[in-house]
């Protein structure tokens, strides 16, 4: 059976790659080459350029010579235009609301898992593979094994259909086990840091590097308590809720945290100690993605990718999840994906939409 892997020049793909080969797979390799930094003209706001040669341009490099080294073929494709229609323009589109999107997600539904998968397809494929920490099991998508590195939150926008034939080799291995076994291979990505930053863009300056496709707009940081004006904000975009440093008001830094935004009056709301502006108790969640067999009315529910669950409670409607969680979330953002489990599998997801107190939608967010 013949496989192929989405080689990013990571140690995670590398590792999968290797697995599989020993698995008795036919592997063949794929890199996606999906920002093009001199087209877009964003280069200064890349802080790891080195050497006149881009970050992916060295992952390219570097899953080359993993490929020659375990003795599989490397083929490229170019999804620069598919991956600004697509994924970077949601994301610009969602910062110009106040919002704060998960462009990583848009990337795996849209990249990863259906452009990704119709090229391996015309290479043959009867799977493809990628070095997520998830794991399938009789078509359920499972929580990699690594609660430290589980990825199922990003990928809870991809479908049923696309999840068919998918390999997750590295799932049931820790991050330490995946780098032992790439130190046992003698491979170049076995000491890499893991990528980090925007999904296919990597680490930027954020200011520098949003200035080439958004104008910055000064505007008020108020404390939403006194409704006194107290610094300035650089635009509504570098922010998100409960964010604490960064704000760069003196004297108040260690006890101000972000509670909201005004787009139409253009205003930043912070506040000063007093952390139950950002609880809420439910959410509406849109453009739901639902794996799970059936529907349930309880299960548990990750508002961002770091956070711990959170018991919920679901109402279905025709377009959206009334999401309840009674005993009260901190920072649940508009523009952030609300992912659901029951137990170790994960359900799916959707976007938040909005976010919601006592039946009624908080005004400042």
């Amino acid at each position: 059976m013949k496989v192929v892997v989405g080689m990013s020049g990571g140690v995670d793909s590398s590792v999968a790659a290797i697995l599989l080969k020993e698995q008795g797979y036919e592997v063949i390799g794929l890199f996606m080459r999906n920002w093009d930094a001199s087209l877009n003209n964003d280069i200064l706001g890349n802080p790891t350029l080195n050497n006149n040669i881009c970050p992916q341009e060295q992952d390219y490099n570097d899953a080359l010579e993993i490929c020659k080294k375990i003795g599989i073929p490397l083929h490229r494709i170019d999804f620069v235009k598919e991956y600004w229609d697509y994924v970077f323009t949601y994301f610009l589109d969602e910062l110009k609301k106040g919002r704060t999107p998960n462009p990583d997600i848009m990337c795996n539904k849209y990249i990863k898992f259906d452009m990704f998968a119709k090229e391996a397809i015309k290479l043959g494929a009867d799977y493809i593979a990628t070095g997520h920490y998830a794991r399938m099991i009789d078509g359920k998508l499972l929580r990699g094994v690594d609660n430290n590195k589980d990825q199922t939150y990003f990928l809870s926008q991809v479908s049923k259909e696309q999840l068919k034939n998918v390999l997750f080799p590295v799932g049931h291995l820790n991050k330490k086990e995946v780098r032992e076994i790439a130190n046992k291979y003698d491979l170049i990505t076995a000491t890499k840091k893991d990528s980090t930053g925007i999904c296919f863009i990597g680490e930027r300056n954020i200011t520098k590097f949003l200035e080439n496709y958004l104008p910055n707009t000064p505007g008020d940081i108020v404390n939403i308590e006194t409704k006194e004006v107290i610094g300035k904000h650089i635009g509504l975009m570098y922010y998100t809720i409960g964010q604490r440093r960064g704000l760069n008001i003196g004297g108040y830094e260690d006890r101000m945290f972000v509670v909201g935004k005004d787009l139409n009056k253009n205003i930043l709301y912070i506040s000063l100690g007093n952390s139950e502006y950002l609880y809420s108790d439910s959410c509406i969640v849109t453009d739901i993605n639902w794996l799970g067999d059936k529907k349930i009315n309880k299960c548990t529910a990750k508002f961002r990718y770091r956070q711990p669950d959170n018991d919920v409670e679901l109402e279905f409607f025709d377009d959206y999840i009334l999401v309840k969680y009674p005993q009260k979330v901190k920072s649940v953002t508009p523009g952030q994906a609300c992912v659901f489990y029951d137990g170790e599998q994960c359900l799916g997801g959707g976007i938040i939409k909005e976010v919601r107190k006592n039946n009624e939608k908080l005004w400042y967010l």
